[in-house]
């Protein structure tokens, strides 16, 4: 793909980006690529912010060494955010300067949802950027207690990594049980279990009524039945917003909330402008079905991103709805692993318990949907090319 003027420019500088402007360059592009990003930082990893950052065994996870960048002719600007597209121009606007593009792929990610109330309260965090992490691990060896609000992945890897760091944590949690919206409550039973076992106060069932505070700083928590709970440090994980803000005005179409928000694209990313893609969490694309569908993991990123890069390059290359998707998750040592499409409303099949470490099989009209498993890597991984193709969970079992 012969040079433009302008070339590619990412907006957003995280894991998307770095693997889509990686992926033009190995798919031959060798135009002009910058990557904008609000954050100061080069391009790196989140995953590990709720756990080794904020256990104290990384500072940062870059996902390249900073010499990558000039070797690949990768422009870096960092620092400020996007805040207008203007798609008939072909412009970012960036610090109050006019960029142009020739290809535009937006992968702004999320923002986390604050609590409502406590956004200024001293001791209450969000947990999505590396200073997020450094601001929550600046506070631990003060804590002695902590409230988490709300038990997703996010909410229970911190939970997780505060008892580790020999915190007392509450976990706080409206639903039946944790992860109940995304894998249903017969693992999230499991999930409770490996909590309280570690010495995690769980509350299910029940919302927050209120965050406490003295003087501008939190000191606890009241759940909507009463109960108050003590706490120095609150970590509020209650979902995330993809971020558009930027993008009123420009005229590029947005999913709607009942398919997933975001940024509504075709099978490959492509947005309603031309020349512009959308990739990652922010991304809402047609799945194999023709579904929109946004999806928040790690590997869909990296897949997205590839997918992209070969449509922009026009190199050929097999569709993402060819791969399986995976997800995982550290908590209390324990590699806890997602491979397929689980919907809470599945049939699940525990196939071995000892009490710590567990594996299931979910099911969707006695077809293998999901594999699920704690402490098992291997029996989850070689169950990969059963979710390629229909598999009766029969012939599993």
């Amino acid at each position: 793909m012969s040079a433009q003027t302008n070339g590619v420019v990412v907006v957003g500088a995280g894991l998307g980006a770095i693997r889509l402007a990686e992926n033009l360059r190995n798919d031959g592009y060798e135009g002009p690529i910058t990557l904008i990003g609000a954050e100061p930082y080069a391009p790196y990893d989140r995953p590990p912010l709720s756990k080794s950052v904020l256990l104290g065994k990384d500072d940062r996870v870059d996902l390249k060494p900073d010499e990558f960048y000039e070797s690949a002719n990768i422009t870096l600007r960092l620092g400020a955010p996007v805040t207008a597209v203007d798609p008939g121009a072909k412009t970012v606007t960036v610090d109050g300067e006019t960029v142009g593009y020739d290809t535009l792929v937006l992968a702004t990610g999320l923002i986390p949802r604050a609590f409502p109330g406590a956004e200024n309260l001293a001791g209450v965090h969000t947990l999505r950027t590396v200073d997020d992490a450094h601001a929550l691990r600046g506070e631990i060896d003060a804590a002695t207690t902590a409230v988490v609000i709300g038990a997703g992945f996010i909410g229970c890897e911190v939970a997780a990594s505060l008892t580790d760091r020999g915190v007392a944590v509450a976990l706080v949690e409206p639903a039946p049980t944790p992860l109940a919206a995304s894998l249903g409550t017969e693992i999230g039973d499991l999930v409770t279990r490996m909590h309280a076992a570690n010495g995690v106060d769980v509350h299910l069932g029940v919302g927050v009524a209120e965050i406490l505070a003295d003087d501008g700083r939190v000191r606890g928590v009241r759940l909507a039945d009463g109960t108050e709970l003590p706490a120095d440090i609150v970590v509020v994980g209650i979902g995330s917003i993809p971020v558009t803000d930027f993008l009123e005005g420009s005229g590029i179409a947005l999913a709607g909330r009942s398919d997933g928000g975001g940024i509504a694209c075709d099978e490959n990313g492509r947005t309603s402008a031309p020349d512009v893609w959308a990739i990652g969490d922010v991304a809402n694309w047609l799945d194999a079905h023709g579904k929109p569908t946004r999806v928040e993991h790690w590997n869909h990123t990296v897949e997205q991103a590839s997918v992209a890069a070969r449509d922009i390059t026009g190199t050929p290359g097999e569709p993402i709805t060819s791969a399986v998707p995976y997800f995982w998750s550290d908590q209390f040592a324990v590699k806890f692993q997602v491979l397929g499409h689980p919907r809470a409303d599945d049939t699940v099949h525990i196939v071995s318990d000892d009490g710590t470490k567990f594996l299931a099989y979910y099911s969707r009209d006695g077809i293998l949907t999901a594999v699920v498993g704690a402490g098992k890597a291997g029996p989850v991984m070689k169950s990969r090319p059963r979710l390629q193709t229909p598999t009766p969970v029969a012939d599993l079992l």
